[in-house]
């Protein structure tokens, strides 16, 4: 039995404006009339947010004002458990799509208000606006008629100064706002779209230009088209980016991996070659090549060892740099020495001694 073809499907791809591509996902994008709710692609595409928190955050922003949004709340509408979605409205909170702000009632007691913006950088440009409310009708004091002076005729040519404002009601106060807060609701984390860029990288240039680097990296550019036939290049392209193409061969890279760097996986379609080639000569540039010298490894450090050596008296082994005596037997000499030079004397002195008394 055949696959059945869905006729309805078939006519909806028949009706989608340009060729369909090969492979990738085909939109078929009806017009919804009720129950829809509009998502901006800088929350369904956000690169930091997890796949939970966009689903979360887009479940918030479908329901009615008032509704309960709390972590046990949420988990008893979805399927994700509280740890999953505490954990999405800590990153939803992050990204200032949801905010917790604390306001004073007219009878003075505080409440936390759960606030969700679907676009919290156009927030932040214009500034934190709040609903005002209708300001009560002023009730101005009974006033008593004033006279008014009589109309002076201006001279012929005279200018009419314009008439002054009325100084005799009261200024009426301006309308109170809804919750005053010094501080704006709060910081971004995400550069509104407004935010200056930073200029981009020059294209790189070699050190030394020669006429040999202009011919290759001419050639090379130039020979693009027979493997990629979306890089098919102009003259005036071609001499903008020999510079970027000379840096690399410059710096000993070989012409096969330059074409290999230009040429892998390109974007499809492919609207301007010459700026992604721009890009790639100046984001993917290799350092210079060291030289042989630059890749020896460093000299160790020369460690003196003290060689042993045998004593003389007892043969014991020890760490001299000359033959000799150990320690021990150093200081036994040196004691033995000392008790002998002191015998000496103390015989020299009794023999002295002994021939005063005999004389």
């Amino acid at each position: 039995m055949d696959t059945q073809q869905n006729t309805a499907l078939t006519r909806a791809l028949a009706e989608v404006p340009g060729p369909l591509p090969t492979s990738g996902v085909i939109h078929i994008a009806i017009p919804h009339t009720d129950r829809f709710t509009i998502v901006g692609n800088h929350l369904a595409q956000h690169p930091d947010l997890s796949c939970t928190a966009v689903g979360i955050a887009v479940r918030i922003q479908s329901l009615p004002q008032g509704i309960e949004i709390g972590i046990k709340a949420l988990a008893a509408r979805c399927r994700e458990g509280e740890k999953r979605i505490a954990a999405a409205l800590r990153e939803l909170e992050a990204f200032g799509y949801l905010q917790r702000v604390r306001d004073r009632l007219p009878s003075g007691r505080f409440i936390t208000r759960t606030v969700f913006c679907n676009q919290p950088t156009a927030l932040v440009r214009s500034g934190p606006t709040a609903p005002q409310q209708p300001a009560a009708p002023a009730r101005r004091p009974a006033q008593t008629p004033v006279p008014m002076p009589a109309p002076t005729t201006a001279p012929a040519g005279a200018r009419t100064p314009p008439p002054g404002p009325d100084t005799s009601a009261p200024p009426v106060p301006p309308p109170p706002l809804f919750a005053a807060h010094p501080a704006p609701l709060f910081v971004p984390l995400v550069p509104p779209p407004t935010a200056p860029k930073p200029p981009p990288a020059p294209l790189p240039r070699p050190d030394e230009p020669t006429p040999e680097l202009d011919r290759a990296a001419t050639a090379l550019l130039s020979d693009l088209r027979r493997h990629a036939p979306q890089l098919t290049l102009s003259e005036t392209d071609i001499r903008h980016l020999v510079p970027g193409v000379a840096a690399w061969l410059e710096r000993a890279a070989h012409p096969d991996a330059v074409r290999r760097t230009l040429t892998t996986d390109l974007p499809h379609p492919l609207r301007h070659p010459a700026k992604l080639l721009k890009h790639r000569l100046t984001a993917l540039l290799p350092p210079p090549l060291r030289g042989a010298h630059d890749l020896t490894a460093p000299a160790r450090p020369r460690i003196t060892v003290t060689p042993f050596q045998t004593c003389d008296d007892c043969d014991r082994a020890f760490r001299s740099p000359a033959p000799g005596h150990c320690r021990d037997c150093r200081e036994h000499r040196e004691h033995r020495e000392h008790r002998e030079h002191r015998e000496h004397r103390e015989h020299r002195e009794h023999r002295s001694e002994a021939t005063r008394t005999a004389a």
